[in-house]
């Protein structure tokens, strides 16, 4: 699977922008239409689109210091990077985290995000 274009002879492991909602439009629709899977101090908000691929939007509410909010946005895009394979295709994903959430590294975020898909395939 190709992660981005090629740099110099070696695949670049970036995540495309088309992989990422850009517009607030893009958002209010997966508010709107999505349905909702809420864990302590994150809810996975998502909606089928028209795509082949599955696209990530985060919304980080409460977070003060620019530092913190911005690593803890860092870390669910390389989750999404990193895992998208095993998220199920053709969907808008808006990862909405609040300020509580105290995940620091890639391990615990995908704990997370997993148990909170398998609670929801357990209750089906």
């Amino acid at each position: 699977m190709n992660d981005g274009p090629v740099c110099g002879g070696r695949e670049k492991k970036t995540l495309p922008k088309t992989s990422l909602l850009r517009k607030p439009r893009e958002y209010q629709d997966v508010y709107r239409r999505g349905k909702r899977i809420r864990g302590r101090h994150i809810t996975i908000i998502f909606a089928a689109n028209d795509e082949d691929e599955s696209r990530l939007g985060i919304s980080v509410h409460g977070v003060k210091r620019a530092v913190r909010r911005n690593r803890i946005k860092r870390l669910l895009r390389e989750f999404f990077r990193l895992y998208r394979h095993e998220l199920p295709a053709g969907f808008d994903i808006v990862f909405a985290v609040r300020r509580e959430f105290a995940a620091d590294s890639l391990s615990e975020i995908r704990d997370i995000v997993f148990n909170l898909l398998s609670s929801v395939d357990s209750h089906r």
